[in-house]
């Protein structure tokens, strides 16, 4: 259960940092963002074509560029973490019980 968040949270946080370097040095390409991040290309790939669903980025002739809605989003984007965080730290068990069979 708690191996699928996991894995979750490390997904989302590729799809950010990939983000922020098309932000960062639009346009920028596939192999250059697969050598900064140290992701393979498959994985920036994958990244990629999910941000482009989610209407963060385009692709061009150059590279990956961002949309107009890429700024609402990441303005958006440190409070809806919060929220999630709060979810997260509201599940948090402070004092487990002993449980016996």
């Amino acid at each position: 259960m708690i191996t699928k968040l996991d894995e979750e949270v490390n997904m989302l946080n590729r799809h950010v940092e990939i983000l922020r370097l098309v932000i960062d040095n639009e346009p920028i390409g596939i192999v250059t963002m697969s050598n900064e991040t140290g992701y393979a290309h498959h994985k920036v790939r994958y990244s990629l074509r999910i941000l482009e669903e989610e209407n963060l980025i385009d692709p061009s002739s150059q590279g990956a560029i961002t949309t107009e809605q890429t700024n609402e989003f990441v303005e958006k984007l440190d409070t809806r973490l919060d929220e999630v965080e709060s979810k997260l730290i509201e599940m948090k068990i402070e004092n487990p019980v002993n449980i016996e069979n």
